[in-house]
């Protein structure tokens, strides 16, 4: 099929079959999700089951587990659509995304589940003053976590409006394509309110397990699908994908969207190339401070366990990073560039395309409206899963961090506790659903990036410097924390991805948060990782020598805790 007749097929909308038969699945997985939530509450009875799941997961079931929570709308979506419409550079983020666990399985897993309890400022704070500490932790926590949400919600809407087959001028049952996108955003925060208040750290974990597994096998059979069509021959499919993808054999080099060459201009040369080793740098530390990835670590029973799950997420995000080449370039070769950015100018909604064309080519339209419509169930059920993770570990510092030891110092009942988690999670799930429905316009890989550079500036340096430095203390913990959290908000705001980044060409739309005619950025990157993330770090050193605060006792405590587990709880 030629690229303009996609095109032509993509502009008459999706058929009310897909339409139906998506509604039905979603439901079906929502049902059955539901079901698992109402089941774990019954199991969950306190705290400990709430926060971390009774510590009672296996190092595969975590493993999973961690997956399901990393493998996030910005996998799936984000990726295929940034591979999709900028081929090799897109294809740096799951590079980036892949790298980064190294860094948690070498530096933070084990010392962090042999050192903490329930969260992040668990350990933050061990060796040092209870209230700053966990005050700066509990703020950055909910930053880092509302950034990923937004990606999650931005995918889920950016979904919707492809599987109705809404377009300008068009409605579905009175709705237009932007009501649409709003009323999804709704309904999947109110679905991960539910997940979290109900069926805490058990629910949400048995979620991601179903949800990991469901996105493996439909990445897969996307995968085989593709190569099938190619003979498994990775030149012609390249070569396709490079041909229909309008750019010719510079969609297979560097310098797209990163790196680009721009003649005479020496400086705006120079400002893509450092943008992209801001975006590697963000990518690749960013992960060791995600809230939500880092308290799975505490949902095993041993240290052993948490480096066992460590491996396991590896292996199955490994693989599953390597399928999103296919997705990519399949899309590209088979749906088109123009046809994707027509639906969704961020590249969105490239893998549900892809999935749409894939089976039509085998099946005819039947079989496209029912592959597309099991694809985008499962994607579904990937911003679902996501979602209530980010949920669970910002309600739950907003709770045991700030809550229980800052408000109250300790003197709480675990009730209590556990109700201010779950009213804290109403809060952030209605922040995260206003924020989105303004961030549409966004990829939802470029998002988690955003998400991946606040963690590594705010985050990182605290979790490092408390667990393998010995004069570190609460001056350099706050001063790190706040310092990198300021600075990160503070260059996106003033950075082209808010305003000042022009128009779509093919849409007209601003690239920027505001308008195309706003423009007050002087920031020139678009990822803050590379200034941010030094700011962090020095920050938190340069407060450390500030203080003569020192506790040598409390420090060997926590590096033979850390280290052997000896006291873990």
């Amino acid at each position: 099929m030629s690229a303009d007749a996609i095109f032509a097929a993509e502009a008459s909308g999706t058929s009310s079959g897909a339409r139906t038969l998506t509604i039905v699945l979603f439901l079906i997985f929502v049902a059955a999700t539901l079901a698992i939530t109402i089941w774990a509450s019954r199991q969950t009875r306190t705290a400990t089951d709430f926060y971390a799941g009774g510590r009672g997961f296996s190092g595969f079931q975590n493993g999973l587990a961690i997956g399901g929570d990393y493998m996030s709308a910005a996998s799936f979506l984000g990726i295929a659509g940034i591979i999709a419409l900028y081929g090799y550079d897109g294809f740096l983020y799951s590079i980036g995304f892949l790298v980064a666990w190294l860094v948690a399985l070498l530096l933070v897993a084990e010392p962090l589940r042999n050192s903490g309890r329930f969260t992040m400022a668990d350990v933050l704070s061990f060796r040092m003053r209870q209230r700053p500490v966990r005050t700066a932790a509990s703020l950055s926590t909910i930053v880092v976590s509302i950034f990923y949400l937004l990606a999650q919600m931005v995918g889920a809407g950016a979904l919707v409006a492809l599987l109705l087959g809404i377009k300008a001028g068009e409605t579905f049952l009175g709705m237009t394509a932007d009501t649409a996108k709003i009323l999804t955003i709704v309904l999947v925060g109110a679905l991960m309110i539910v997940y979290v208040t109900i069926g805490g750290m058990k629910g949400t974990t048995w979620v991601q397990i179903v949800k990991a597994a469901l996105l493996m096998t439909g990445a897969a059979l996307m995968t085989v699908l593709v190569l099938w069509k190619f003979n498994f021959n990775l030149s012609s499919l390249l070569g396709q994908a490079a041909e229909a993808s309008g750019k010719g054999s510079a969609f297979l080099e560097p310098g797209l969207r990163y790196g680009v060459e721009t003649a005479g201009d020496a400086g705006k040369t120079l400002t893509s190339k450092l943008d992209l080793i801001s975006l590697g740098l963000a990518l690749v530390l960013g992960t060791a401070g995600l809230p939500h990835i880092l308290i799975r670590f505490y949902t095993v029973p041993t240290a052993r366990a948490a480096r066992t799950s460590v491996n396991w997420a590896i292996t199955l995000i490994g693989i599953f990073y390597l399928m999103t080449l296919a997705l990519g370039f399949g899309a590209a070769a088979l749906v088109g560039g123009k046809a994707i950015a027509a639906q969704d100018a961020a590249g969105n909604t490239a893998a549900p395309q892809l999935a749409e064309e894939l089976g039509k080519e085998y099946a005819g339209n039947g079989g496209g409206a029912v592959l597309l419509a099991v694809i985008a169930a499962v994607a579904f059920a990937t911003i679902l899963a996501v979602v209530a993770g980010l949920t669970l570990a910002s309600s739950s510092s907003l709770a045991h961090d700030f809550y229980a030891n800052v408000v109250k110092r300790g003197q709480v009942s675990e009730r209590q506790e556990v109700n201010v988690a779950k009213i804290a999670a109403f809060v952030i799930g209605a922040i995260s659903i206003v924020l989105a429905i303004f961030a549409q316009q966004l990829n939802v890989a470029f998002l988690v990036a955003l998400a991946f550079a606040v963690a590594a500036s705010a985050n990182l340096p605290a979790i490092l410097l408390s667990l393998f430095w010995k004069r570190f203390n609460t001056t350099g913990a706050t001063a790190g924390i706040y310092g990198g959290l300021i600075a990160a908000v503070v260059l996106v705001f003033f950075s082209p991805v808010v305003s000042g980044k022009g128009v779509n060409a093919t849409t007209g739309k601003s690239l920027s948060l505001f308008p195309a005619d706003v423009d007050f950025h002087w920031f020139p990157l678009d990822n803050p990782g590379l200034v941010s993330i030094p700011i962090g770090f020095a920050c938190a050193i340069i407060g450390t020598y500030l203080s003569k605060e020192r506790d040598d006792e409390k420090w060997a405590e926590l590096e033979v805790r850390s280290l052997t587990g000896s006291g873990a709880v």
